[in-house]
């Protein structure tokens, strides 16, 4: 983070390593005595929950500013898809089969990742929910290209880290899912959607409602393997049935190779976000 304060006043830093050093008394020993914004304790409370929101959404923020990222290409799928060398290791037959996209998701980014070095890694960077699986296989295509990319992950129950392949300057870590999805989309100029699960489904329809609503701008949405979409869910019954309208099937784009999804992404015209909902 950037240190060339404006202010004439005694920089925070400064104040927090003075109090560390005060003498040792039951008064400077004491939970109170702590200065606030450096009390963990304090900060976890359940009443500072709107302060640590806005920490949440701040952090990233700042610092994708200062690296002067404007643009990113959101990349979700499941974690549990491997890489096609260990497909023998998969849970099912189907899985196994779904590695092939592994490969596509790293080649994608690959390939975006070469126009994004042409502006400096500034615009059209990698960004993925910074796991394993899909996740992983989209930050080492952006590896490889030799450029960066964005991991955004969040404390599990059970111990995970990072893949290796995301930009450690740029490997975000979230308590709140839901600043978290934020941080998806507010930079995104493309959206794909590989082969998951439950995440992979919720990050699907929550960013597909915001662009069917007009709560966001319409951008490429691509969703890799027209077969495993089609199988899972029934799109077609939804338009039939009347709960979403037969243009809403027009909001998203099937493809199957990673060129095929950066042709789209290089040939879309920018599209302003809907300011009506057909057959609302």
């Amino acid at each position: 983070m950037r240190d060339d304060r404006q202010s004439p006043f005694r920089d925070a830093h400064t104040d927090r390593s003075t109090a560390r050093h005060v003498p040792d008394t039951p008064q400077t020993r004491s939970a109170a005595y702590r200065l606030a914004f450096a009390d963990e304790d304090f900060l976890c409370r359940d009443e500072l929950r709107p302060v640590r929101l806005q920490l949440e959404l701040l952090k990233p923020e700042m610092m994708m500013a200062e690296r002067n990222i404007t643009s990113t290409v959101v990349l979700f799928g499941g974690a549990r898809i491997p890489a096609p060398a260990d497909k023998d290791k998969a849970r099912t037959q189907t899985l196994a089969e779904l590695s092939k996209y592994y490969d596509e998701a790293r080649e994608f980014a690959r390939l975006i990742t070469e126009k994004s070095k042409l502006s400096g890694c500034q615009e059209m960077v990698i960004c993925t929910g910074g796991g394993p699986g899909v996740m992983e296989a989209g930050n080492r295509g952006a590896q490889e290209a030799g450029g960066c990319s964005i991991g955004l992950n969040i404390v599990l129950p059970h111990e995970q880290a990072p893949n290796a392949y995301v930009t450690p300057e740029l490997s975000f870590n979230f308590h709140y899912f839901a600043i978290r999805k934020m941080h998806f989309l507010m930079r995104a100029r493309a959206i794909t959607i590989f082969p998951g699960g439950f995440g992979t489904l919720d990050e699907l329809f929550e960013s597909l409602t915001l662009i069917q609503t007009g709560r966001m701008e319409r951008v490429p949405f691509l969703l890799f393997g027209r077969d495993f979409w089609e199988r899972v869910i029934n799109w077609e019954a939804l338009a039939d049935a009347g709960t979403i309208s037969a243009e809403d099937l027009d909001l998203f784009r099937f493809v199957e190779t990673a060129q095929e999804a950066v042709d789209i992404i290089e040939n879309w015209e920018p599209a302003p976000p809907r300011d009506s909902i057909p057959g609302r």
